[in-house]
């Protein structure tokens, strides 16, 4: 159920870190999707971005994304010093929200976070338009090209805050078009992939498998593969699942 008590807003964040350490990040950014008295969600004017100092060098492979060097850095507060006034604004959150959230959430802990209920935009992206050939932040952006996304705050791409604006507007055209609860529900579970994305049957929706396939591709390593077959597998009639191969019992030397 929807948490009345907080402000009837979202706050899309999107980190840059040093690293993959548990401390590392060195950027976080913030755009607000509220909903509106007229029943529709709009984005707000709250948004902003701070860096953070990661406590260490940062690698270089992560700067050669998001171009943070060090001496931006070394005078910035740490992360946990700043991460729960932007995660628990004042009025709260009905929820947070980010691209691939599985990567936010890593470092955005429950205990930063009040225990705010998550949205990932990438696997409601896939489930609202599966249509689309790709569903990164920028690629849905200029596959979608959403209304009103000015195109200078949006820029540059690898940056904390303008990657959580265009990420925001995703968001509002998905709360327009299914409710919140529905999106928290999809974002729990597994990504629902549109199409198979590798091996023999790479780019076959999973209507076009055999259920022999799809039985084998239930059992693969990747959580959102097995998700997406198992899912056909129930939609044709409730297919029964194979057992979980169990590993073989050790001996003893």
């Amino acid at each position: 159920m929807t948490d009345l008590t907080k402000d009837p807003r979202v706050r899309v964040i999107d980190l840059e870190t040093a690293g993959k350490g548990r401390n590392d990040v060195c950027e976080i950014g913030w755009q607000d999707v509220a909903l509106g008295s007229d029943g529709r969600w709009r984005i707000e004017q709250e948004r902003g971005a701070l860096l953070v100092n990661p406590g260490r060098p940062i690698a270089v492979e992560t700067m050669a994304i998001h171009h943070i060097l060090d001496a931006d850095v070394a005078t910035a507060p740490y992360w946990r010093e700043v991460a729960s006034s932007i995660l628990r604004p004042q009025g709260g959150v009905m929820a947070l929200a980010a691209h691939r959230a599985a990567f936010e959430k890593h470092y955005c802990s429950p205990s930063l976070t009040g225990g705010s209920p998550w949205i990932c935009t990438w696997k409601c992206a896939m489930r609202l338009w599966p249509q689309l050939t790709s569903f990164s932040n920028q690629m849905l952006r200029y596959q979608r090209m959403p209304v009103g996304l000015v195109r200078e705050i949006g820029l540059p791409a690898h940056r904390a805050m303008p990657d959580a604006y265009v990420t925001a507007h995703h968001l509002r055209d998905m709360l327009n078009e299914v409710s919140l609860e529905q999106l928290i529900a999809w974002s729990v579970e597994p990504g629902l992939l549109p199409r198979v994305p590798s091996g023999a049957e790479r780019g076959k929706t999973w209507d076009r498998l055999s259920v022999e396939t799809l039985r084998e591709l239930s059992l693969a390593r990747d959580p959102d593969i097995r998700f997406s077959a198992k899912t056909e597998l129930r939609r044709r009639g409730g297919e029964d699942l194979p057992a979980a191969v169990q590993p073989p019992q050790g001996t003893l030397l």
